[in-house]
């Protein structure tokens, strides 16, 4: 995505919020991620989920994480994009089919980076939220963010 209104490292403080638009999720979407990378009956079986862990269809955490990446990359546009460095991430509660998602992220730190002068780290933590206010994946992560050319 190209954006006039980058952001570079200078452009950032610890504290700062970034929200989301809103992204609807239904059943054919669940399936069709499964079958190509989690074919797992509770993503892809509508009657097997039924009988699984989570009593219904869920969405594969990795197409939470997907979906979650996709609202990142379009609310948050940072120099050179979103680049990770790595993270932890946790589903405390399933996406299931006619979810509506958004993303809520917060700056909790930024590091110059001293041998790298071009560039820093910012540390994210990022919430999935449905649209009944229940966190569905919580990223903690790591981001490579550039900082404006001299």
């Amino acid at each position: 995505m190209i954006s006039e209104n980058l952001l570079f490292l200078e452009n950032l403080s610890i504290g700062q919020e970034f929200v989301s638009r809103e992204y609807p999720l239904d059943a054919e979407q669940i399936i069709s991620f499964a079958s190509q990378y989690d074919p797992q009956p509770f993503h892809m079986d509508p009657e097997a989920a039924q009988n699984s862990f989570f009593k219904g269809l869920v969405a594969s955490g990795w197409h939470t994480a997907s979906v979650s990446m996709r609202l990142m990359v379009e609310t948050m546009h940072f120099s050179g994009g979103v680049i990770g460095l790595g993270g932890e991430i946790s589903w405390p509660r399933p996406t299931r089919a006619q979810d509506v998602l958004h993303v809520h992220c917060k700056i909790t730190d930024i590091i110059p980076s001293k041998s790298k002068t071009d560039r820093g780290i910012v540390h994210l933590q990022s919430q999935t939220i449905n649209q009944d206010g229940e966190v569905v994946q919580q990223l903690t992560a790591k981001l490579v963010v550039f900082r404006r050319a001299l």
